[in-house]
Order: C-alpha cells, then structure tokens, then sequence
C-alpha cells in the first residue's frame, strides 16, 4: 500500500498504466480505512481519509490532463476540434471577427479610399 500523500510533481513523469495501479491502490486503501472507521478508528484515520482522497484526485488529475494532450495533437490541423477542446473565451469574444478577417475591406471602400483621400488642411489657429 502507498503512503498517504501524493507528489503531483513525481506523477507527471509516470506512463498511463502506472498511474492506473496507483489509482487502484489509493482505493482500495481508502475502502479499508473507510471500514476501519466505521469499525471505531481513531481521529487520525481521518485525515488518512482526507489525505487519500486528495491523492485520488491529483492521480486523477494528472492522467485526464495527460489524455487531453494526447487529443489535442490528435486534432491538431483537423478541420474540426471537440467542443471541451476549443478555446472557452466569452461568447462575444468567439463570435468576433479575426484579425484577418477584420483587416479585409470590401472593393468598393477601396475605389472609394482612392479616389476620395481624405483631405489634409493646414489649419493656423
């Protein structure tokens, strides 16, 4: 059995399977002092409780980033990206309009910026 705490620090650098044995184990180590509570333990298998469940989800943590990495270079350069995977923003900020796009200028603001430039006055005040 693991000891409690867990590094998120040492988890990164572990391959997914790994990681899926820890995870069991915390687990089932969890299950056994849940028991052992009810059973009467002391005040200190509490925060053993405590410190197990934190370890779960930093595990947890670490292997759903892993995996939405693994997605993102799945899609990178596809037409289409998952909805959990595009940039969340506002709303306002996705419906705007690209830098690109917002650079265009139809053809006839063109013509109409060539042959009405906008007049310089040498103003004397």
């Amino acid at each position: 059995m693991s000891s409690g705490k867990v590094k998120t620090g040492q988890l990164w650098s572990k391959k997914k399977e790994d990681l899926q044995i820890q995870l069991n184990n915390l687990k089932t180590e969890l299950g056994q002092l849940r028991v052992q509570k009810i059973a009467g333990g002391s005040s200190s298998k509490l925060t053993k409780i405590h410190d197990i469940r934190k370890s779960i989800a930093k595990v947890l943590t670490v292997i759903n980033a892993n995996q939405r990495a693994q997605l993102r270079i799945f899609y990178k350069g596809k037409k289409y990206l998952p909805l959990d995977l595009r940039a969340k923003q506002t709303r306002a900020i996705r419906r705007r309009l690209t830098k690109h796009e917002s650079e265009k200028t139809l053809e006839k603001t063109k013509k109409r910026a060539i042959h009405f430039p906008q007049r310089k006055f040498a103003i004397k005040v």
